[in-house]
């Protein structure tokens, strides 16, 4: 089925969808017959005062960014700055993060409010991956309870990334500004650079936003040697067009994101292009009333996976695997102010994907041929969310925000087939003709609450509690992937282990019950002393974990140490502590400001089903940094460290690491509107393995030894920067 016809039998339920939204803007209709609030001037470089709010997020600014971009390109590799949150290894800028132990497939996050849907059945593109350190204004992360207003379709946490708002200059005044950048990195010789660009009036405002990052091999530390298919390059381009009106803020913003490689160590196929394209609108309104936020995007992504040299790849052969996916939706929110007694919040949103996945035959290939293997075809998923949320402030230090939501989410696929009907085939031609006679068609109601409530007590305490019920429905792999060979279930699954994955058309929705709580001591603002202790507990019924099918062996039969696995619904608990804090130690005239932080976390998740350990949890782990500043040079010192991790997944496999610690330094001077930054990765060059990188399929074929994915040895890295 094309996309034109998915879209159109999509239409039907979003006529339910448009009723909601006609709703929302009709609330609005009165407010545009009077004066609209004046939006102000934008300084890009300013910090935002702080959020009172309990489900204030915790944010990583430009500073900190401008801070590490030298260090990586990868946007989820730098959020494991902050407690609680760590990330499963995947290609140079596609770490999938995992907030408390839940990992990016059970997480909401959004580029500028925006969802970005998957392309791959390796999950080689998910969203942070469209982003680059270079030019992003904020991050925003919520690891505990968030309000359903956040978002929906998710059971863990929330990273909202934020490019820069629109800028616009004074009144009868032109404004032409701008900030550069350029880095490279010793290990993998690795660069890029990136550069922004505004134009603006008092009314109108251009700004364009690019950049460009590649790297070859890294090496592991140590003794370790180079990580086979670990390099990648991309480019990534934006324009946005604002328009300061007296009704409000108006705005398009279009782009394009290419990515001509990149190598996936924990993974049997690499990416070999990627090509996406978007085009956003955005309308942001304050009134009498309260404040109005519209959303329409749409997307465009064609990608491609195959085998890089590293992993044999040759121009006319391999295994093409080619994905298709159509995206598009709108979102409505309405921030209504209700006098004495708080604000209330109302939303709807559609989300409609479609998504087409198939591997053209290989020329002389037995097994891969002669025909197309259709792995989904024209799958559709399409989500309607509402909500409504109350928010109120007492005089006595408590805030509440209480809301629920419902998403219904409809899905379906087209009929599927294999490469052939030979013998080497029959697991897959008897498993495609049972998938086509089934039923596909699947409609899930998911209803979801959240309370949050923050207590100030006095100056220096803050007390904050949170319980959630959430649901998250099965993503398209997880429902409809069906091949059973050993070859076409190995081409699936997100978790960089070597082992194959199954869908399961009977998956229920995730449902999960956290409660959430954190203490918060602090005394002299951003520059005194703070320490943070958060603990949590999650509860999930229908856990989309996985059963085993069967053993994988040679060609002599023999073990293979990977596994045939199906998704399936089970019962699982997480349960952890954050820690985090900071003081100052000096402060003066002649040395300074000197500083010292430090956080950790831990956590246990088990699948109660079988009381085996959740699969990819991480284990005890936490950063100490010590920071320095004296006019215009700063310095950091970070020891990361992190315990063995002894608790496994037996069903898949998992394999032990040993803990390690690892110390990184950085200096930096700035001058005027100029930045240098130096910085040494793991300074001692340690070898180590990431309790969440996977196996080292990279190595496998040309080494014949399997081991986990090597962490990345000593990098020297230089970082310049420029604001105009």
């Amino acid at each position: 089925m094309s996309y034109a016809n998915g879209f159109r039998a999509a239409r039907g339920r979003a006529s339910c969808c448009l009723l909601s939204s006609v709703a929302l803007l009709g609330l609005s209709a009165p407010a545009f017959s009077q004066e609209a609030t004046a939006l102000p001037d934008v300084d890009v470089d300013s910090t935002a005062s702080q959020d009172m709010s309990p489900a204030a997020p915790e944010r990583i600014d430009r500073s900190d960014l401008r801070a590490r971009q030298a260090e990586s390109s990868d946007t989820a590799k730098l959020l494991q700055s902050l407690p609680g949150v760590s990330g499963r290894s995947a290609g140079g800028f596609s770490t999938l993060p995992v907030i408390r132990g839940l990992d990016a497939q059970r997480l909401g996050i959004t580029i500028d409010g925006v969802t970005i849907a998957s392309a791959c059945p390796n999950d080689m593109n998910p969203p942070l991956s469209y982003t680059d350190p270079q030019t992003i204004r904020s991050i925003g992360v919520i690891t505990g309870v968030s309000p359903v207003s956040a978002g929906g379709d998710s059971i863990g946490g929330i990273i909202a990334v934020e490019t820069a708002p629109p800028q616009f200059a004074s009144s009868e005044q032109t404004l032409l500004t701008g900030e550069a950048s350029a880095f490279y990195r010793s290990n993998g010789d690795g660069f890029g650079g990136a550069l922004s660009v505004t134009a603006a009036s008092d009314t109108l405002s251009l700004t364009y936003n690019g950049s460009y990052t590649q790297a070859d091999n890294f090496e592991g530390g140590g003794s370790l040697g180079k990580v086979r298919s670990s390099e990648f390059a991309k480019t990534d381009h934006s324009l946005n067009l604002a328009a300061q009106t007296d009704i409000g803020l108006f705005e398009l913003k279009g782009g394009y994101h290419f990515s001509p490689y990149e190598g996936f160590p924990n993974q049997y196929m690499d990416m070999t292009s990627n090509k996406s394209w978007f085009l956003n609108g955005h309308y942001a309104g304050a009134f009498d009333w309260g404040d109005l936020d519209v959303r329409a995007h749409y997307r465009k992504t064609d990608h491609e996976m195959n085998f890089l040299d590293d992993k044999g790849g040759t121009a006319g052969g391999g295994m093409p695997m080619n994905t298709e996916v159509r995206q598009a939706g709108y979102i409505v929110k309405a921030d209504i102010l209700l006098g004495g007694v708080g604000r209330l919040r109302i939303g709807n949103e559609f989300q409609h994907q479609w998504l087409n996945d198939y591997w053209p035959p290989v020329a002389g290939s037995m097994m891969m041929g002669p025909n197309t293997f259709i792995n989904v075809n024209g799958a559709k998923r399409d989500r309607l969310g509402t909500f409504i949320e109350w928010e109120n402030s007492w005089e006595s230090g408590v805030t509440l925000i209480a809301g629920v939501r419902n998403d219904q989410v409809w899905m379906n696929t087209g009929d599927v087939a294999p490469y052939g009907t030979d013998m080497m085939q029959m697991a897959d031609v008897m498993a495609a003709a049972d998938f086509n006679a089934a039923s596909r068609s699947r409609h899930d109601s998911n209803w979801n609450g959240s309370a949050l409530l923050r207590y100030d007590p006095s100056e220096i305490a803050t007390l904050e509690l949170g319980y959630a019920r959430k649901v998250r429905s099965p993503n398209i792999y997880e429902r409809y992937t069906w091949g059973r060979g050993a070859m076409s279930s190995s081409m699936i699954g997100w978790f960089g282990d070597g082992n194959g994955y199954v869908g399961n058309l009977d998956l229920k929705p995730e449902k999960a019950d956290t409660i959430s709580a954190a203490l918060t001591l602090s005394d002299g603002g951003d520059e005194g002393w703070s320490f943070k202790i958060a603990p949590y507990y999650t509860n999930v019924n229908d856990y989309i974990d996985v059963v085993k099918l069967q053993d994988f062996t040679d060609m002599m039969g023999m073990p293979t140490g990977f596994v045939q696995l199906q998704f399936a619904n089970q019962d699982a608990e997480i349960y952890g502590v954050d820690v985090s804090g900071a003081v100052p130690l000096w402060s003066n005239d002649r040395f300074g400001k000197g500083r010292l932080s430090a956080k950790a976390s831990w956590l246990r998740g088990r699948n109660k089903s079988d009381g085996a350990p959740l699969y990819h949890q991480m284990p005890l782990n936490g950063t100490v940094s010590l920071e320095h500043r004296l006019d215009g040079f700063e310095t950091r010192i970070d020891l990361t460290w992190a315990a063995d991790k002894d608790r496994v997944d037996p069903t898949r496999n998992e394999p032990r690491t040993k803990g390690y610690a690892l110390l990184d330094a950085q200096v930096a001077y700035s001058w005027k509107n100029y930045r240098f930054t130096l910085s040494a990765e793991n300074l001692f060059d340690k070898p180590y393995y990431a309790p969440l990188g996977g196996m080292s399929l990279g190595d496998l074929g040309a080494t014949g030894v399997l081991r986990p994915v090597p962490g990345r040895g000593r990098s020297v890295n230089v970082g310049l920067g420029v604001k105009f």
